[in-house]
């Protein structure tokens, strides 16, 4: 916990002091951030601090310090099951100091300083823009952004996502309804959507974990895993499909329960497919937990485990039968602008993030792309190099290798530990490994270091079926 939130501090502070230059007058001159303190307090930090270098997030910064060492205390003076109750109630604190109040603080100053200012440009700026095409009548994939506030964002020689949209149509059609009722009251930033799925994705994934300090655990590494959580200050966009595929794992955990218990649990398994289809219609990346997912729905496991991948084919009429809200979801959201304009769509989803275009996406992030470009093989980040190739190498082996794996052992934690290392190795073998999706994969690792292991195997057992 300490770990988490020392590094949290530290990194939020320097991403604030890097990218946000004006951040000490902004909060002297808002109306609400600069009369949260006595004028004598503001006037006693002066003009320069230690990050984050404004006395708000100052504050925040201490309170959050506070929280820890109350934690620490709790944990050593209290006894069960008292210590669990309160120290929750510390790490409730912990995280709206440390998340939920910086987030709410740089909404603030971004509706004091423009809409191009304090938050990031996809999963915000360019998002609010696809919420305004969509309630316009337009398509959010054929129009371009450049008369947006995207066009204030960003390096000029890399503002290529001007003319892409390259998230799927749930992120702006869910996020409608709450952008109808912020224009209502006046007030609207994407990071409150972004909020209100990060909450109640916390508080879902604990129902993932069976002992309560896995439960605590799970909770401190999602909410304040610092990447994550310097997604959700700056907006961008991967807590959004994150909450719905814990959503779709809680879902499933609970049909495994009623299944121990004697009920069906159908109901409970046919939500979790809906959620996971409207994960796979936020963000491509969800589609690549679909063979873990698809595993998790077996009927008998037992006769995976002794049959292997001949298993799989008697075993894929229930998977599909299950699998059926998420197909119908899925097709629901995407089939309207396959219509209307397949090809911008796909320029928009896939062809763009491939580099492919006068506009396609550059080089870029932490990968192995940066031998590429450190070893002279292209001219430029915008050159084309054949990274699929690489990428299929790498990939189908590990695949089919952890696919095997779980068909022996067919549990949520090995599939949240499976998707999150595939997913790290394809992002890394990747034209792009950008440094927030290290937040995302992290938190599948969390899931599957933390989430209790049972099987519908075991479920089955306990009834006395098997």
């Amino acid at each position: 916990m300490a770990l988490l939130v020392f590094a949290l501090l530290q990194i939020v502070g320097l991403a604030e002091q890097a990218a946000l230059p004006y951040r000490l007058q902004d909060v002297l001159r808002h109306p609400i951030l600069g009369n949260l303190l006595p004028q004598a307090g503001y006037a006693a930090m002066g003009e320069v601090g230690p990050r984050p270098g404004e006395p708000i997030g100052l504050v925040l910064n201490a309170l959050t310090l506070g929280a820890l060492i109350a934690y620490a205390l709790l944990d050593l003076a209290l006894a069960e099951p008292q210590r669990t109750r309160w120290k929750a109630w510390a790490l409730a604190a912990l995280v709206t100091t440390a998340v939920v109040l910086p987030t709410m603080k740089l909404i603030l100053l971004r509706e004091g300083s423009g809409p191009a200012s304090y938050t990031h440009d996809g999963g915000v700026i360019q998002t609010e823009a696809t919420i305004q095409y969509l309630l316009a009548g337009k398509n959010p994939y054929t129009e371009d952004y450049v008369d947006t506030p995207m066009a204030e964002w960003g390096f000029s020689e890399y503002r290529t996502a001007l003319y892409h949209y390259p998230y799927l149509p749930w992120t702006f059609v869910f996020s409608a309804p709450f952008y109808l009722l912020g224009q209502a009251v006046g007030f609207y930033d994407q990071r409150l959507v972004y909020l209100l799925l990060f909450i109640a994705m916390l508080l879902t994934a604990a129902r993932l974990a069976e002992a309560a300090s896995s439960r605590l655990a799970l909770i401190a590494v999602l909410a304040l895993n610092p990447i994550m959580a310097l997604d959700v200050i700056f907006g961008q966009n991967d807590v959004f499909v994150l909450a719905w595929i814990v959503f779709a794992l809680a879902a499933w955990r609970t049909a495994i329960r009623q299944r121990a218990a004697g009920r069906q649990g159908e109901r409970w398994l046919a939500l979790s497919a809906l959620c996971f289809g409207l994960a796979c219609a936020s963000k491509p990346t969800a589609w690549f937990f679909a063979p873990f997912y698809g595993l998790l729905l077996v009927e008998d496991n037992a006769h995976l485990r002794q049959s292997g991948w001949r298993g799989l084919w008697p075993a894929l009429p229930t998977v599909l039968k299950r699998a059926a809200p998420a197909l119908a979801v899925f097709l629901l959201l995407l089939l309207p602008y396959v219509i209307w304009d397949a090809a911008s769509l796909y320029d928009d989803v896939w062809r763009w993030s491939s580099g492919q275009g006068p506009t396609g996406y550059q080089i870029w992030g932490w990968g192995a792309s940066n031998f590429v470009l450190g070893l002279g093989l292209v001219s430029n980040r915008f050159d084309q190099w054949p990274f699929w190739i690489v990428q299929t190498a790498a990939a189908v082996p590990v695949l089919i290798w952890f696919m095997t794996r779980q068909i022996r052992r067919n549990t949520l934690t090995l599939a949240c530990w499976h998707y999150g290392l595939f997913l790290f190795i394809f992002f890394y073998t990747s034209r792009f490994l950008n440094e927030n999706y290290l937040g995302y994969i992290l938190a599948f690792l969390a899931l599957g270091t933390l989430a209790s292991e049972v099987t519908s195997s075991e479920a089955e057992r306990s009834r006395g079926n098997l």
